[in-house]
């Protein structure tokens, strides 16, 4: 088995913001692999809907023996465990208000483009605050 560099992005708009995070990087640990690297915490406005509440989010690079579509279904399952709802947006809009979202931006140096799963993140370069978070 390989073992492969992964870099999540996770946000939160809801509810305690922080203990979200600590929560869902808890559940990363012991579903999906070894933290490596933290970055900053950032809060910022949301990007694709309009809310009142602001984000909290953060990069993490992990270790993991999974493949991407595995490293998909556990941030999905994560999200559900963790009591994220799938709404549909607002007309107009692209997003809704969530207790947790983490999004797969960078899986080693491969390229993926299915219907399911886009790897690098076709985000990672227009949501500015992605930019904003950085490694120590």
């Amino acid at each position: 088995m390989s073992t492969n560099t992964i870099i999540l992005l996770l946000g939160t708009n809801l509810g305690n913001k922080f203990n979200n995070l600590e929560s869902a990087k808890n559940h990363i640990k012991n579903e999906i692999g070894e933290i490596k690297k933290e970055s900053n915490l950032l809060e910022n406005k949301a990007e694709g809907f309009t809310t009142e509440n602001l984000f909290l989010n953060q990069k993490i690079e992990i270790i993991s023996q999974l493949s991407p579509f595995e490293v998909l279904k556990k941030v999905k399952d994560i999200e559900i465990m963790m009591g994220r709802m799938y709404s549909q947006p607002l007309e107009n809009e692209l997003y809704v208000d969530r207790l947790i979202d983490i999004d797969i931006l960078y899986f080693n140096s491969i390229i993926i483009d299915s219907n399911r799963l886009k790897i690098p993140h076709p985000q990672n370069y227009s949501r500015s605050f992605i930019k904003s978070l950085y490694f120590y």
